[in-house]
């Protein structure tokens, strides 16, 4: 038998490939002459030792599950997204404008009117190349990695010459109005017996819960959903049992841009209060990884979003407080990607081959007993 038991491929090679890049994380520490225990050490109470620390990660994992999302969507069509970035981008354009545009009356509106907003732009910015991979057959791959860059340019032009205030230096819009800030998780009632001190995370937090509740009903429980996954099985399948390509590469594109344009709401709406130059920080790249991690799966992906929350603001504390370089974050980071994804079968083999040897050894303990 040469496939893994259910629970084994969702739980045993995300966790195997984890252990594996924490071996090789240990070792890279090692050579450079530092302690991995004291290593993890700062990173855990970096990252969850403290009010603020606590409250920073699942800030950053606020936004790597709306990107890791998103990736998800793309990936159950058979494509391949790696737009994110300009994506979220895009939506933060989408937030600051619906802020910038009215007096509004409360928070709750303002959110909202630029979820719907955050959501809009980066959808349209997902649009461009869904239909050049629909219609003309560009790859999906190439076009989104060539509007990332064209996102970061255009942004850089409107913060410039058109959104920054007269008499401001840094290429920042205006702050919003007090009305449209989102409140922390320690002004939400019941939430704050938990974070009793101000936190960076807020509200948008739970949006993306809902989202990944959203995103595994559409998947799982709707004819769409059933209709993406069916066209990323077997093009050729789907086209047979009457479902248009181009209708779900379009629409599994725009769904997949609306959530990495959505991640946009925590760092713009709710962290800085107005649009910066680099918003997205790098969410829309890392919800690759996540959703690699994930397994696709939305459950997966919040977990894995924890996860890179957690090695992002340990990461930083690491740079801080030790001699070790905060760039030591990004080689854990590949090294997850690495045992994650591009050596996932190398694992999947190697458990494979124990499960075997396990099953064997069985088979002749059974046998040894009949006789």
């Amino acid at each position: 038998m040469d496939r893994l038991p259910r629970w084994a491929d969702v739980a045993l090679v995300p966790l195997v490939s984890l252990m594996l890049a924490a071996v090789i994380s240990a070792l890279v520490l090692l050579a450079i002459g530092q302690s991995p225990s004291e290593a993890l050490k700062v990173m855990v109470d970096g990252a969850l030792g403290s009010a603020y620390g606590w409250g920073q990660t699942p800030s950053f994992a606020t936004s790597f599950i709306f990107t890791g999302l998103a990736v998800t969507v793309a990936f159950h069509a058979s494509l391949f997204n790696i737009g994110g970035e300009g994506q979220a981008q895009l939506g933060g354009l989408g937030v600051a404008l619906v802020c910038l545009a009215l007096p509004w009356p409360h928070w709750t509106v303002a959110l909202i009117a630029a979820t719907a907003g955050a959501a809009l732009f980066g959808a349209a910015w997902a649009a461009i190349p869904a239909y050049l991979q629909a219609k003309r057959g560009s790859h999906i791959v190439i076009t989104t990695i060539m509007f990332n860059y064209i996102a970061a340019a255009l942004l850089v032009y409107l913060l410039v010459d058109v959104l920054r205030p007269t008499g401001q230096m840094d290429p920042a819009s205006s702050r919003f109005p007090e009305a449209a800030k989102l409140p922390a998780l320690n002004d939400i009632p019941l939430v704050n017996l938990i974070f009793q001190k101000a936190v960076p995370a807020n509200i948008t937090l739970f949006i993306a819960l809902a989202m990944a509740v959203v995103i595994w009903a559409l998947l799982w429980r709707t004819r769409l959903g059933y209709q993406i996954r069916a066209f990323g099985k077997s093009e050729a399948g789907a086209k047979y049992a009457g479902i248009n390509p181009v209708r779900i590469t379009i629409i599994a594109m725009l769904i997949s841009g609306a959530l990495a344009g959505m991640m946009s709401i925590n760092n713009v709406m709710g962290e800085a209060e107005r649009l910066l130059q680099n918003s997205s920080e790098g969410a829309g790249f890392i919800g690759i990884a996540v959703a690699l991690m994930g397994r696709n799966h939305p459950l997966g992906v919040v977990l894995a979003a924890l996860l890179f929350g957690f090695l992002y603001q340990g990461g930083a504390e690491l740079g801080l407080w030790t001699s070790i370089p905060i760039e030591m974050r990004i080689v854990v980071q590949g090294l997850v990607i690495l045992f994650t994804g591009a050596l996932d079968v190398m694992v999947r083999m190697l458990l494979v081959r124990i499960f075997g040897l396990f099953r064997s050894a069985r088979a002749v303990q059974k046998s040894g007993g009949a006789a």
